[in-house]
């Protein structure tokens, strides 16, 4: 029978590529050019966030403590870096978010589970480009060519058929087409942490961020524990680990929000994340959706380390709660 021996967390920011110059560069240029969403959900301008720094906050973005949390996040990513291929792992699930890449406005379903055999991560543009940011970006595709990465279709259909049983609305998907790709909740689990050796993945869609349809935390939570128990179903003997791809919040850093969670996580309390309230769980927060779940997948584990930093990147406090994690 399969075993789930191992879980992580990772978020998955633009940032997570970008030198130490690029975030003392600041990221004013990015944020400046879409409304933000405030910690209630309301969205606010550049220059309404700018009016409402309190006094202090700068200190915030001062090249000293910058460079102090690049040092940090470097660390956490460079320890699952090793984490994961020492975890043995046959088998890698990874709770993400589609942003617009496969899914769009005119089809979206709540929670998706891939089942091909390969799924195709895109080639970066060769087009040049001078913007940093940009040329970060495209670190989460492929270099000159397209690359399909290996899946474990027998164990995703597994899932699909358990979830539907449990009556989750599952939609099953086992194909990109056209130009579709993974997506970058999954490429930068892929470009970052596997490229060397790709473990066979399992996708799973949540629906984060777009209204009308996204799961409550209570169903995320339902889902973990789905997936713990149809790994634990499944007849081959195999080494499973789950991961969540993405968080905390962003692009406003709720530090409040975000040390609930990582206490919630220390503390296996598993109430405080099936309660959290979902007006806070917006835009890049709602990516915390996918921290719940791999918390209840993993609740037989035990959380070996975590690392969180509030990684504010503008001068009108914008940025993201970086987090990295890893149970076993």
């Amino acid at each position: 029978m399969a075993r789930l021996v191992a879980a992580f967390g990772s978020s998955h920011s633009t940032m997570l590529f970008s030198s130490l110059e690029n975030w003392q560069a600041l990221f004013d240029h990015v944020d400046c050019k879409a409304p933000i969403n405030d910690f209630e959900g309301t969205k606010r301008s550049f220059e309404e966030l700018l009016n409402a720094v309190p006094d202090g906050a700068a200190a915030n973005i001062s090249k000293e403590a910058i460079a102090g949390r690049h040092r940090s996040t470097a660390e956490a990513m460079e320890r699952l870096h090793a984490d994961i291929p020492s975890a043995r792992l046959d088998v890698l699930i990874i709770i993400g978010d589609d942003q617009r890449e496969i899914f769009q406005d005119a089809c979206r379903p709540a929670i998706g589970v891939y089942y091909g055999e390969t799924i195709r991560n895109a080639a970066a543009a060769s087009t040049a480009v001078t913007d940093w940011y940009v040329q970060d970006q495209r670190r989460r595709l492929e270099d000159g060519s397209d690359r399909f990465y290996p899946c474990h279709g027998a164990l995703g259909r597994h899932i699909i058929t358990g979830l539907s049983e449990r009556h989750f609305d599952i939609t099953a998907v086992k194909a990109l087409v056209g130009e579709q790709f993974e997506g970058h909740a999954y490429s930068f689990i892929h470009r970052r942490f596997m490229n060397e050796r790709a473990i066979p993945i399992v996708p799973v869609f949540l629906n984060t961020y777009y209204p009308p349809n996204q799961p409550t935390p209570q169903r995320c939570f339902d889902l973990g524990v789905a997936i713990r128990e149809l790994v634990a179903s499944f007849p081959e003997d195999l080494r499973v680990g789950v991961l969540a791809s993405g968080g905390l919040s962003h692009f406003l850093v709720n530090e409040e929000l975000d040390r609930k969670v990582v206490a919630a996580l220390e503390a296996k309390d598993f109430d405080t994340l099936r309660t959290l309230p979902p007006r806070l769980l917006h835009t890049g927060s709602s990516e915390i959706r996918n921290w719940i779940t791999v918390a209840a997948a993993a609740s037989d584990l035990d959380l070996e380390w975590i690392s969180y930093v509030p990684a504010y990147r503008s001068r009108a406090m914008t940025g993201v709660g970086l987090c990295f994690a890893h149970w076993k």
